[in-house]
């Protein structure tokens, strides 16, 4: 069995394509002489000359005309197996990580990601639900490609980008007409039951420089999830004031929201990455996707 290099082809390729060794040499970059070299193995090990050669001339013999197509649709085949193995390489290394709170990420995300996907078969979108401080340091660390959700105070490790401006709002359970009005005022919280965050969320505290002003306001169950909120509120536990970005997850229950006025409390949902560092195209793909995504639900019910 003859074992032929293709080192030896695309030699014997380029000198039948210049029909001279000093330019086949070149486009080699080896010399003239180590070229020859290289033909005469390779003729050696064929057992037939391939080149009838003079110093002013250079010619295919009968055996060799016959053998360059055949070599030539060898080499056109390895290369577009090669190009296309490197392609799928490629995209079936692409990966993008998001990390979101708990309530976007359960309740937002996964119809984005899924939507996303079947036009972005090779990419995988891992998702991580995590509270916004591991958030922020898992993307500072270069974890996460990106964060997001409504982030509070500065982050030297990151940049932030507001994607939409959302606004605080009061939720109840939906039981009749007063629970289901566009807004209401913070004033007319009064005698109520709230149903809060902990103190040390950045969101209570917030929303607790509004609820100073609202005298007579009862205190209810204190939780750690927005999602634990709103199931308490859908029980008949009291009221709780939460992001309107959360209206994907009250409508999963009998919950209805109410935006906040006299003041509207504004919110900026936002992006974040590390700082110096760029998006990749399906970051950015991705995120152009979800703002359209988000803005489709969020206009048509009047939260932004």
């Amino acid at each position: 069995m003859v074992h032929l290099s293709t080192r030896q082809l695309r030699a014997f390729l380029l000198v039948a394509h210049h029909r001279n060794f000093a330019r086949a040499a070149e486009a080699l970059f080896i010399t003239p002489s180590g070229l020859s070299l290289v033909i005469r193995e390779l003729e050696t090990q064929l057992g037939f000359r391939l080149f009838d050669r003079t110093t002013r001339h250079v010619a295919l013999t009968e055996q060799g005309a016959a053998l360059l197509p055949v070599v030539r649709r060898t080499l056109d085949e390895m290369d577009s197996a090669i190009a296309d193995l490197g392609v799928s390489t490629r995209e079936a290394s692409r990966t993008l990580s998001v990390g979101a709170p708990p309530l976007i990420a359960a309740n937002i995300l996964p119809h984005v990601i899924h939507e996303f996907r079947a036009q972005h078969r090779s990419l995988e979108i891992r998702l991580v639900d995590a509270n916004l401080t591991t958030i922020q340091q898992m993307v500072e660390a270069g974890d996460l490609d990106m964060g997001l959700g409504a982030f509070f105070g500065p982050s030297p490790g990151t940049r932030r980008t507001a994607l939409f401006r959302f606004s605080l709002a009061v939720i109840r359970a939906d039981l009749n007409e007063t629970a289901r009005r566009a807004t209401t005022t913070w004033s007319a919280l009064r005698g109520e039951t709230l149903v809060a965050l902990n103190a040390a969320s950045p969101l209570q505290r917030l929303i607790e420089k509004q609820l100073a002003r609202v005298p007579g306001l009862h205190r209810g169950p204190v939780l750690n999830s927005l999602d634990t909120q709103i199931a308490m509120v859908e029980a008949g536990e009291g009221i709780a004031v939460i992001p309107s970005y959360g209206l994907p997850a009250c409508r999963n229950r009998r919950v209805a929201m109410s935006r906040l006025i006299n003041p509207v409390v504004d919110l900026d949902f936002s992006q974040i990455r590390a700082r110096g560092r760029e998006l990749s195209d399906d970051a950015g793909a991705f995120t152009t996707f979800l703002k359209a995504h988000m803005a489709r639900w969020a206009g048509r019910s009047g939260v932004l």
